[in-house]
């Protein structure tokens, strides 16, 4: 499953000096298996314990952890829904991306200078968020026009989605997001076709030389992190990494936070596989059906999907091997109603 989060931000709110950050713990281009990076593209490794201890047992000849893409999006400025600045190419990267990090500063320093003139966190974050509030909402309005035309037919089809654009208008002409909207899952299939900025999921990152956790109440997950600092560690080895994390007194990196918390915004889970080729990690949405988790795998596996075998991966180290566990009766077999839990070590029977 390929996973992209567009990291957006006033000019010098610290996005660069976080992406380069985030890039420093990405792994080579050959080691990611058809991918081709752009200059503005990051594919950074998703951090999991796990895939180290089920690998003491099995003894793969290689670990594969699941990868998240990050995309330094140019500066945004007020007016950009008008135009101003980069505009419409600011807009068209947004909308290719899963979700938004939000990067808003908080950090003083005389040398580099604020785009308004002054720290306002508040302040820079509604900047931000009313572009894409206008940038959706002439969206909307342009396609409500289209569709009012259509619905005096007595078309069914567009009565109900003149209902709903009209809904979305009222949303965003209030300032509020899309987001935000009480929406069924039928109307929520039909948002997706509009391309919707305030749609998307949403995190905030406070880049600040505070470490200090503080709740902002943001409507969505508020991370601090002192992206310079971060920028530091990242460009250690990963033994100095943890021993510097822990002189800092902390038990994980701003980023492995950061990436954890994309996964949860996006709703996603990990399910796991191990043996004497691989161990590894894999996406899917929560409340995934085993056949849809086979499909990760490869496609052809959700047509062909007989039952699954599933163990938890502490009951799997628990046991030392997948010989003991099955003795143990550990190992169940699942059906195509089983829903995937996050840290299932899963061997998924195809009929090919």
């Amino acid at each position: 499953m390929s996973l992209s989060i567009g990291i957006v931000g006033l000019p010098n709110v610290g996005k660069s000096t976080l992406f380069n950050a985030l890039t420093k713990k990405k792994v080579e281009a050959s080691n990611y298996p058809f991918c081709t990076i752009d200059p503005n593209v990051g594919v950074v490794k998703v951090p999991d314990e796990r895939l180290e201890k089920l690998a003491t047992i099995s003894k793969p000849k290689k670990i594969i952890p699941a990868y998240i893409e990050f995309v330094d999006i140019a500066g945004l400025v007020k007016g950009a829904s008008q135009g101003e600045g980069l505009g419409n190419q600011f807009l068209s990267h947004i909308r290719e991306c899963d979700a938004i990090l939000e990067v808003v500063r908080e950090f003083k320093d005389d040398n580099i200078i604020h785009v308004n003139g002054k720290i306002d966190p508040e302040g820079d974050k509604e900047t931000i968020n009313l572009e894409l509030i206008f940038a959706d909402l002439a969206t909307v309005e342009k396609r409500l026009d289209k569709v009012a035309r259509e619905a005096k037919s007595g078309n069914k089809e567009m009565i109900a989605l003149k209902a709903l654009l009209e809904k979305l208008k009222i949303q965003l002409e209030a300032g509020k997001a899309a987001r935000e909207l009480e929406l069924t899952d039928d109307e929520r299939k039909e948002i997706k076709n509009l391309g919707l900025l305030t749609v998307k999921p949403i995190i905030y990152v406070l880049n600040s030389e505070d470490n200090a956790t503080e709740k902002l109440d943001w409507g969505s997950e508020v991370i601090k992190i002192n992206a310079k600092l971060e920028e530091e560690i990242a460009s250690l080895s990963e033994d100095e990494q943890i021993e510097y994390i822990k002189e800092l007194g902390l038990d994980q990196s701003g980023l492995d936070k950061l990436i954890k918390a994309s996964y949860n915004v996006l709703g996603l889970i990990t399910f796991l596989t191990t043996g004497a080729d691989e161990t590894r990690a894999w996406t899917v949405k929560q409340s995934s059906k085993a056949p849809q988790a086979a499909g990760v795998i490869h496609t052809d596996f959700t047509k062909g999907f007989i039952r699954a075998e599933i163990i938890n991966w502490q009951k799997f180290i628990e046991a030392g091997s997948e010989a003991k566990a099955r003795e143990l009766g550990w190992i169940k077999t699942e059906g195509k109603e089983y829903i995937i839990q996050d840290g299932d070590v899963c061997n998924f029977l195809i009929n090919n």
